[in-house]
């Protein structure tokens, strides 16, 4: 980004890249969905392939669709959009607010597909024709692997289990409290705690256990090795994607497109990305010679590029030890390569070629200029060390979804430009539906537990680092 630019220009830019999956036309969508000429004699599968695009309709929500570092995600997503791929048409998605809102869209022509997990449910079945791309799900308990593990229903007697008040959650532990006579301790979580703040609670073993969906729980069960989700406690509860009644001809190809989904290597990919691959680095990275004031083997290279956003060089080796474990071959589940774990678009559009994102040099240079980058976003915040909380968690998760953190705390009476206790407090939120669905937002759920304990690590690795490395 050249340096005559305004801050006004990299704002609308930035938000411009950010808000392309909320407008989610990819391609020109020709005027034929809506078209009534031959309506009779023309399938909508037909329509769809002389439009070129097919209308997905789903919600933000962690294995549907979300935003993580400027790039467009979600297992169901992804899914999505290799149904295009496979069908020679573009994607565009259409987000809503709730399940009602979904069908609804669907239910008067506004878009084509739910690809969420709709329930089978008697009213649903008189408006939807659900297709074979389907799921069981069930609520379970999510406990740490211990010898004294919960494995049956009964074990829970006598056990503190935490859940959110006045939820789905807590209605299915008082009818099981019910049900096995009484001795659950159920426990209830403040308000400013999220599902995903209590299964890393768990993790942590700050609360003995807590109830989540079983694909939310096995997602998490990728960032804390030490989670067990083994134990139902409901019915299972099918549900499916879903195409209006009556458009049984793209309801038939998406049967056909999904009969050998297990069997087709994307799909295998796609599921190891979101419920199977480690969400954390394994190793431990280079390890500093006890006594000296070597924090990597790069040290020189950060102080050269700390001068492009004119920071401490330790601070910009906190973010590549938090990153990369400063191992410069290390590529993340979503895709981030490199000492700075830049996303490949990321890295692209700051000159790097895919030959490039694991030189240490090269990693270096683009995360320094792209932090300098996301400075200028927050022109308002001082001091330094303040404004770098902000934007590491733009580095982190996105600058939209700080942009809607900062939003939430002016709209709660907090201070828009304080990250501790105040912005740190309503990224946590945004993985809550509450929140991220809130009108002041616009990019959707975050994962915020994450952006904020990645922020927290930064600054106190920053400052031990302070204490032993020379300036």
């Amino acid at each position: 980004m050249k340096q005559g630019f305004s801050i006004k220009i990299i704002m609308m830019t930035c938000m411009f890249l950010l808000c392309t999956s909320c407008n989610n036309q990819h391609g020109n969508e020709k005027d034929f969905h809506d078209s009534d000429v031959n309506a009779d004699s023309i399938s909508h599968m037909d329509k769809i392939i002389r439009a070129d695009t097919l209308r997905v309709i789903s919600m933000y929500g962690p294995l549907s669709f979300f935003n993580y570092k400027d790039n467009d995600m979600g297992f169901e997503y992804e899914l999505a959009r290799r149904l295009c791929l496979d069908m020679g048409v573009n994607i565009k998605m259409i987000i809503a607010d709730n399940e009602d809102e979904m069908i609804d869209l669907l239910t008067t022509g506004k878009g084509d597909l739910i690809a969420y997990r709709i329930p089978y449910t008697s009213e649903n079945k008189h408006k939807l024709l659900y297709t074979k791309q389907e799921y069981t799900d069930t609520q379970v308990i999510v406990q740490c692997k211990l010898d004294s593990i919960a494995k049956d229903v009964l074990d829970l007697y006598g056990r503190e289990v935490w859940v959110k008040p006045h939820s789905i959650y807590s209605d299915r532990l008082q009818t099981l409290d019910n049900e096995i006579g009484g001795g659950i301790k159920i426990r209830y979580a403040g308000d400013s705690l999220s599902l995903d703040d209590l299964i890393a609670m768990t993790a942590t073993r700050k609360i003995p256990m807590t109830v989540a969906p079983n694909d939310i729980a096995e997602v998490n069960c990728t960032y804390f090795k030490n989670l067990d989700c083994s134990l139902n406690i409901t019915f299972p509860q099918r549900s499916a994607w879903v195409v209006a009644k009556g458009d049984s001809s793209l309801c038939k190809y998406i049967d056909e497109w999904s009969s050998d989904l297990d069997e087709q290597i994307y799909y295998s990919a796609i599921y190891r990305k979101y419920f199977k691959r480690s969400k954390y680095f394994e190793s431990q990275g280079y390890v500093p010679i006890p006594g000296s004031s070597e924090i990597s083997p790069y040290d020189d290279l950060f102080r050269i590029y700390a001068k492009i956003p004119d920071w401490d060089w330790r601070l910009l080796a906190a973010v590549a030890f938090k990153e990369s474990n400063f191992n410069p071959d290390a590529v993340s589940w979503a895709g981030a390569c490199g000492l700075m774990q830049l996303m490949p678009n990321t890295a692209k559009s700051l000159g790097l070629s895919e030959a490039d994102f694991h030189e240490p040099e090269l990693s270096i240079r683009a995360g320094a200029t792209y932090i300098k980058n996301l400075e200028k976003l927050f022109p308002t915040i001082e001091p330094m060390e303040e404004k770098a909380k902000f934007v590491l968690a733009a580095y982190n998760s996105g600058p939209g979804h700080v942009f809607d953190a900062r939003a939430l705390a002016k709209k709660h009476g907090k201070n828009p430009d304080k990250w501790d206790d105040n912005v740190e407090t309503f990224i946590k939120l945004k993985s809550e539906p509450d929140y991220y669905t809130d009108e002041v937002c616009r990019f959707g759920y975050c994962r915020g537990s994450e952006t904020a304990a990645y922020v927290s690590t930064i600054m106190k690795k920053y400052s031990e680092y302070k204490l032993w490395a020379r300036p």
